[in-house]
């Protein structure tokens, strides 16, 4: 995933109201930036660190800047809940992610479980190429060798992970998840029917080598990914590489139960 546009640097002067940032970019200019992030974004919030935003050229928006990264220890932490979904799809249709090859449709935000959507659902289709529906009208490399069939239907939930409090172990969720939790619920009952399930929690940050659920913040759902799991819930993480101009999915990391 490109950023649209070249991002600028600054310092994070107050994160509050959980949607707003203060921040000093470089030039001294003082703005106020939307924070997409519901979370705590523990570790991420501290005055005086340097951060990276985007500025929309959309004259309506009421806010022209978002905050996107964070610098900490000298590495980047993508903080923007809205990307993981692009990340992933753009993953998807280069055949990135080798765990869910081999699907030849994908539709997204499908309708399931109670009242809830599906960020990806994954199907076979007649051709096996992932198709131009899969990332805004791109096409999308074809692999060498035609990927084998799938027996099911792939059920993909995307989570969201920039905690990292022992060094190297990525942590989710950040703060009580109980919307989380619900969608674990969910894929465990389509994981019943016989379809797969997945939840891929996409790590915002490259220096972790490991994935654990905080049971210390949120031991509800920390209890619920384990028993979905036993219950036949895939469970995927993969970290990214972070640059001021995109992030990219690279690698999967350990599940640490």
């Amino acid at each position: 995933m490109d950023f649209p546009s070249p991002l600028q640097r600054g310092r994070l002067i107050q994160r509050y109201k959980r949607f707003l940032a203060n921040i000093e970019l470089d030039d001294g200019a003082l703005i106020t930036a939307h924070c997409p992030n519901p979370g705590a974004m523990l570790g991420l919030n501290l005055p005086g660190l340097p951060v990276w935003v985007s500025q929309s050229p959309d004259p309506k928006r009421k806010l022209a800047y978002t905050l996107e990264l964070v610098e900490v220890e000298g590495g980047l932490v993508g903080v923007n809940t809205m990307h993981p979904n692009r990340i992933v799809a753009e993953a998807l249709a280069a055949g990135a992610i080798s765990e869910l090859c081999g699907y030849g449709l994908c539709r997204r935000e499908v309708k399931y479980g109670v009242a809830s959507r599906i960020d990806f659902l994954l199907e076979d289709g007649d051709d096996k190429t992932y198709p131009r529906s899969w990332h805004e009208g791109q096409t999308s490399p074809r692999n060498s060798e035609p990927p084998l069939k799938p027996d099911h239907r792939v059920w993909l939930e995307v989570k969201n992970v920039h905690l990292m409090r022992t060094p190297g172990l990525a942590e989710f969720p950040d703060c009580v998840a109980a919307r989380s939790l619900k969608h674990l619920h969910e894929l465990k009952a389509m994981a019943n029917e016989g379809d797969r399930a997945v939840v891929l929690f996409v790590v915002q940050r490259a220096d972790c080598d490991a994935f654990s659920a905080c049971r210390d913040l949120d031991p509800a759902f920390s209890d619920g990914l384990e028993r979905t799991a036993d219950a036949g819930m895939e469970v995927l993480a993969y970290a990214c590489d972070l640059s001021i101009t995109g992030i990219r999915l690279t690698r999967r990391i350990d599940w640490r139960r």
